[in-house]
């Protein structure tokens, strides 16, 4: 199972020694599911994009399966579908890294390149693993407004785009006029959790993305 990263000089390798918590839980997984991609999964999407998507961590039986960011859980099954109904994206989701869906204008970065147990990583393999995303973010020089997909996504993002967590509260649609003239927009996670529970429904994440093209035709 291969993916290439849209932006690969910016990814961790292979084996990231970062995170001691994160390489036990790797190395459990590759000798129980030896056919899954369980490393760290690169980014996904436009190395052209205007507009970023940053993500919390892999899923288990989704990214950390597949190799691709949201592709195979119930987190990717809204995700995609609300990308394509914005022109976002193109071709079928069929769930497979190898099933030819495309993202246009758009690219996906995780704050936490690694699954973590019980999807949930601790203060510490954020913030090692913060640089690769600073370095993601400074390779999409054409990106203008980003989308932070849950509270961890969204501190993370602010911390990258110049801006003070406590200046910018994190809520649903919320948006925060950045150092640079960036603008990043928040977004409760369309994990299973919160689809299930009504707490994200979609047209709450439609609306997300509406509101990201209004700024790019204002910009």
């Amino acid at each position: 199972m291969t993916f290439v990263s849209p932006i690969p000089e910016t990814e961790p390798p292979h084996d990231c020694p970062r995170c001691p918590r994160l390489v036990a839980f790797r190395e459990e997984l590759r000798a129980e599911y030896p056919d899954w991609w369980n490393a760290p999964v690169p980014a996904f999407g436009d190395p052209e994009a205007w507009l970023v998507i940053v993500g919390l961590a892999p899923g288990k039986h989704g990214a950390n399966r597949t190799g691709r960011p949201f592709t195979g859980d119930y987190a990717g099954d809204l995700l995609f579908e609300t990308l394509g109904k914005f022109g976002l994206a193109s071709g079928s989701y069929d769930a497979d890294p190898n099933d030819g869906l495309r993202l246009n204008g758009t690219i996906i970065c995780n704050s936490v390149k690694c699954l973590p147990p019980a999807n949930k990583p601790l203060p510490a393999e954020i913030a090692h693993c913060r640089p690769f995303l600073a370095d993601q973010l400074a390779a999409l020089n054409k990106a203008r407004v980003y989308v932070a997909l849950g509270q961890i996504a969204h501190q993370s993002a602010v911390k990258l785009l110049g801006g003070r967590p406590s200046t910018h509260k994190f809520a649903h649609l919320a948006e925060h006029q950045m150092p640079g003239g960036a603008v990043l927009i928040d977004s409760y996670h369309c994990s299973r959790y919160n689809q299930n529970t009504g707490r994200l429904t979609a047209a709450m994440f439609e609306a997300v993305f509406a509101r990201a093209l209004e700024l790019r035709q204002m910009s």
